[in-house]
């Protein structure tokens, strides 16, 4: 039986009566940058995670980038995250001239290891990026404790965790502004590349909104700050608003997936993902733990059932960030998951039975724990 590691058609054919309606209302209208379906969704997203200010940008990095900018990180600031992730998030860093600095994660969650942040920070720590990996947020009290200790800005990556918040306190609301990625396989994928930054900070809104459009003032033509180009395209805007009305039904099936598998698969020969207590999961990835990854996803592969490894080389391994790092054995959570995650379809349009054909397939792999395969 097939089963795509996503469907991003059967997102489409979801809301196809209201997608058509409002696109084709965008194209008539002339009207395709910066538009009242900007705005909107910048309120609504703003108001869904309980923020003042909703900044949208043309991609999730540019999101990262431009919140570092508007928060004030400058060339030599070090800044510390994870080398376990997207290599966007440490990329901005780079582009900013600051200087990342990686700890090791929580082999449970795949996030940043608080207690590993105490030990790297140094006179020229400014801030702290702690990534919420595949849909849930990293240990955001203990972190946030951390940078009120030693005076230094949170600046979330929550690029995986769009609706995800702990304990109701929502992605965007631990540090000084967060960013969202809308690229195409996210939980809120819109029909090409899209970001927004989310922030309480007035200042670092109004600096975001200015920085998106070459650092123009308030006024047209005048330019207050050195800035990108990264507007949001209104048809994007429209297409995310509509698929937004379905966020919450999406991200329900994606954890009565998530929940099938936690119950199904706990008796075998796997690591499975935790949940901290307080953390509302939203399933951007369902990602297993086997020394045996390749031959599992090989075995899939062959009972056509996708599969996908996110991240097969830690950040701190690739040539443009090798001098960050200190090389193979610094970080051995990073580099031991690497070695062995596999994330599984959890997309929200998968049926029961091809639920059930994923079931079926990884516990015929894997044994029971204590047993031979």
């Amino acid at each position: 039986m097939r089963v795509p590691f996503i469907d991003i058609r059967a997102h489409y054919q979801d809301v196809v009566p209201e997608i058509d309606q409002v696109t084709h209302e965008v194209l008539s209208s002339g009207g395709y940058v910066l538009g009242k379906h900007n705005k909107a969704l910048e309120e609504e997203l703003a108001t869904l995670h309980g923020v003042k200010h909703g900044i949208a940008v043309n991609s999730g990095t540019d999101a990262l980038r431009i919140a570092m900018d508007a928060c004030g990180i400058k060339p030599g600031d070090e800044v510390i995250t994870t080398a376990f992730t997207f290599v966007a998030s440490v990329e901005v860093i780079v582009q900013l001239g600051a200087i990342p600095v990686f700890v090791d994660i929580e082999p449970h969650t795949f996030n940043i290891d608080p207690e590993k942040i105490r030990e790297a920070i140094s006179s020229k720590t400014r801030a702290i990026l702690p990534i919420h990996l595949f849909g849930q947020l990293a240990n955001v009290n203990a972190i946030s404790a951390i940078a009120r200790e030693h005076g230094l800005m949170v600046i979330e990556d929550a690029a995986q965790a769009v609706a995800s918040h702990h304990n109701g306190a929502y992605a965007g609301k631990h540090g000084r502004a967060a960013g969202l990625s809308f690229y195409v396989t996210k939980n809120l994928g819109a029909a090409g590349d899209g970001g927004m930054i989310l922030t309480d900070d007035d200042e670092v809104a109004e600096l975001a909104r200015s920085i998106r459009i070459h650092g123009m003032g308030r006024e047209r033509y005048y330019y207050d700050y050195i800035g990108y180009t990264s507007r949001l395209d209104e048809i994007q805007a429209a297409v995310l608003r509509t698929k937004l009305t379905k966020l919450a039904d999406w991200n329900a099936r994606r954890g009565e997936i998530a929940a099938r598998y936690l119950d199904e698969l706990r008796s075998l020969d796997l690591r499975l993902p935790s949940i901290v207590a307080g953390n509302n999961h939203t399933w951007h990835q369902f990602t297993v733990r086997s020394p045996r990854r390749e031959a599992m996803q090989g075995f899939l592969k062959e009972r056509e059932i996708d599969s996908m490894i996110y991240y097969p080389v830690p950040i701190h391994y690739h040539a443009p960030y090798r001098r960050f790092g200190n090389g193979e054995g610094s970080l051995p959570e990073t580099e031991a998951a690497a070695k062995e995650v596999l994330s599984l379809p959890v997309h929200p349009h998968m049926r029961d039975e091809q639920v059930e054909w994923v079931i079926e397939s990884v516990a015929q792999f894997a044994s029971p724990v204590g047993r031979p395969a």
